[in-house]
């Protein structure tokens, strides 16, 4: 009894049987959906949807200087506004279909504005550290003043003086029970302005959290 012989073809001198794991290979391969392309692209579209996500968190300045296209931006713009999140899901695939259409330029202009953001605020972090630490040690040490002025020279001496001497009158006696509870104690008007005199004087900027506080502070006196 002969065999069946199978169904196939050859390539380059092989046979290649149908349905076999080399038919299946080469198929994927004429049509350019090899599992490696498959994967890399997947990856590329999340990567991508992932930095439209990312661009709803960047500055307006960065943000304007990237050159996103209209639609795109139209659409980031949507996204901010829908709280759904269904259709906040469905928004951000949107995005994510738009940023895959993107040149490699602006894709490139928006990783670097994300970046650039990310170190401008690590940076910011690090001078609210330092100005905190100088703060307080300029209040609870004397000693302190003469380092501070040799660093910052341009500092006003008076008004340096006057705020360390109004914020240690400030300071309120030790409270056992907001302590117990893990608050705060509140502080005053000095022990702010001294910290933001500080602040500017090591390059960052004024806080406008700490201005509105000091206008609620000034309504409730």
């Amino acid at each position: 009894m002969s065999r069946k012989p199978k169904k196939g073809y050859f390539v380059r001198g092989q046979f290649v049987a149908e349905g076999s794991e080399m038919d299946i290979q080469l198929k994927a391969e004429l049509k350019g959906t090899t599992d490696a392309s498959r994967t890399d692209l997947k990856r590329e579209s999340d990567e991508l949807q992932d930095l439209g996500k990312e661009l709803l968190t960047l500055r307006a300045d960065l943000f304007d200087a990237v050159g996103l296209p209209d639609k795109l931006v139209e659409a980031l713009a949507e996204a901010k506004r829908i709280t759904n999140f269904e259709g906040k899901r469905r928004q951000m695939q949107y995005v994510g279909k738009l940023m895959r259409k993107l040149e490699p330029e602006i894709v490139l202009a928006a990783r670097q504005a994300l970046e650039e953001q990310h170190k401008g605020s690590a940076t910011e972090k690090l001078t609210l550290h330092l100005a905190e630490h100088w703060r307080d040690r300029l209040i609870a040490d004397d000693g302190a003043l003469a380092p501070w002025m040799a660093e910052h020279p341009d500092t006003d001496t008076q008004q340096l003086r006057a705020l360390i001497r109004q914020a240690r009158k400030d300071a309120p006696p030790a409270d056992k029970a907001a302590v117990s509870q893990g608050l705060a104690p509140r502080k005053g008007r000095a022990y702010r302005e001294l910290f933001q005199l500080v602040r500017e004087h090591l390059g960052g900027a004024p806080d406008p959290d700490d201005d509105e506080q000091s206008e609620e502070e000034d309504h409730d006196e």
